[in-house]
């Protein structure tokens, strides 16, 4: 048996079991993969996956036990790679970081600018998606840290820290009757035109859990992934925004009123996740470090071995 074959069975249960797509993401033909695969269920003795016909139709028993191992492995293999890397050259490399669009644009800045001057070897790959696939790029090791406000606790294979609180803000234009009140309620803007979030992005799940607590029905008439284009819907007058207090920081612009709803909407816990197991170089941890003063090299060493339950920011 050898790493080839791990890897085929594994891309092959990642891509639905489908050998075509498993080649295509291995970069070699799909006879070659299923050949793999059967030369190693013939050196265990049992049927990793059963068939029909040709085709893939299920993960067996005996297989679902060897997906575990072969997943084992291949972190490992992956934590010697990073191992050999750090030694040979620990102050160069890249830095694969999966997060949001309001985290890129409004948070990650300032830290990617800092560990630059720190590490002036290490380039940056960010990637920008949704709080699910940050959770899934960190598990297959496309990236190394994730950061996102949503859904990232939800996997049992990461470890995740909270990073920082933040709250939702209302952003109006100046002349709109609501930018007079010093303190907004739910009543006041539940039948206004709202501009907000995807359902899945930046704590939208906040939002409209607060609306149905109270039976009102919000007015969302446009929703975006991204800030600066709800920003600049309010702006059309095409209705009021919610939006994170991040955005707001700094703003270039500065003709929208600015008023805190954290009352309405509660408290959201950015958080930034590791994969379970893997090694983290030197330029990981301090990576880290500078997106929060909370989140020194020990607490993120003691969390990875498993010594550190959540804390409380």
């Amino acid at each position: 048996m050898n790493l080839h074959q791990f890897r085929f069975v594994q891309e092959a249960a990642r891509r639905n079991l489908n050998l075509t797509e498993a080649a295509k993401a291995l970069h070699t033909s799909q006879p070659g993969v299923s050949k793999a695969i059967i030369e190693l269920e013939d050196e265990l003795g049992v049927d990793i996956f059963a068939r029909h016909g040709k085709r893939l139709k299920r993960v067996t028993e005996p297989g679902q036990h060897v997906l575990k191992s072969i997943e084992l492995i291949m972190r490992e293999v992956g934590n010697l790679k990073r191992i050999g890397e750090q030694y040979s050259a620990q102050d160069s490399g890249t830095l694969a970081i999966a997060t949001t669009h309001t985290q890129a644009r409004y948070v990650l800045p300032m830290p990617v600018a800092k560990l630059r001057e720190a590490y002036p070897k290490v380039n940056i790959s960010l990637h920008q998606a949704t709080p699910h696939e940050v959770a899934r790029m960190v598990i297959d090791e496309v990236v190394e840290i994730g950061m996102a406000t949503e859904s990232l606790a939800e996997y049992p294979d990461l470890v995740t820290l909270p990073c920082y609180e933040w709250q939702h803000v209302l952003v109006l234009p100046p002349g709109h009757p609501l930018a007079q009140k010093e303190r907004i309620g739910l009543e006041d803007i539940a039948h206004e035109a709202l501009i907000t979030y995807h359902p899945s992005f930046t704590g939208r799940g906040k939002i409209d859990q607060a609306f149905a607590t109270r039976k009102l029905q919000p007015r969302i008439v446009l929703e975006a992934i991204d800030s600066d284009v709800i920003k600049t819907y309010v702006r059309l007058g095409l209705g009021i925004g919610i939006v994170a207090e991040m955005a707001m920081r700094d703003d270039p612009v500065g003709d929208l009123v600015v008023r805190p709803v954290g009352h309405l909407f509660g408290q959201s816990v950015a958080r930034v996740a590791f994969k379970r197991g893997a090694y983290l170089r030197n330029f990981v941890y301090k990576f880290a470090e500078l997106l929060s003063d909370r989140l020194s090299r020990d607490l993120i060493a003691r969390a990875m071995n498993g010594h550190v339950h959540d804390y409380e920011l």
